[in-house]
């Protein structure tokens, strides 16, 4: 006679077994859906192609504000509609030309986030947001006010 150490158990589930996986299972799937919603935040589109307001980064982003189309004093306008807004506007001045036809948001140091920030603030179209990395530059943000100013936030 030989004694037994313990209850063997022939491969079946047991409560705690279950009640393990089941708590994996339910943390796998919750950290799957708060990585959909944080992508999904940081990148939210409407209908009409521009980018949602309420995705800004918890920086502060500098600005330069620049006149593209003429207008006396528009720059200024935009300057402190966006300062209001907890945007540092550091320079505010006249582009090189006065024929830009759409307001243009440029992203300066490689933070996508930034210049898309800029422009759902001002309602800019996100097909007028781009990148051109300038390290010489110590701001963030270009916006060059174009034509279409009417339709930009500041004077809705």
């Amino acid at each position: 006679m030989s004694k037994s150490r313990g209850n063997k158990k022939s491969g079946g589930w047991t409560i705690s077994g279950v009640g393990l996986n089941l708590v994996i299972t339910l943390l796998a799937l919750t950290i799957i859906v708060l990585g959909f919603s944080l992508i999904n935040k940081l990148k939210t589109i409407d209908e009409s192609g521009r980018i949602e307001s309420g995705n800004r980064p918890d920086e502060i982003i500098q600005i330069e504000v620049l006149n593209g189309c003429g207008i006396s004093g528009i720059a200024d306008r935009f300057t402190e509609y966006l300062r209001a807004r907890g945007f540092d506007v550091v320079k505010t001045g006249n582009y090189a030309n006065f024929d830009v036809i759409n307001t243009m948001v440029i992203d300066r140091m490689g933070k996508k986030i930034n210049a898309a920030a800029v422009a759902a603030e001002l309602n800019v179209a996100s097909d007028n947001v781009s990148v051109q990395i300038n390290k010489e530059y110590f701001l963030d943000v270009t916006v060059i006010i174009g034509k279409d100013y009417l339709n930009l936030s500041p004077l809705n």
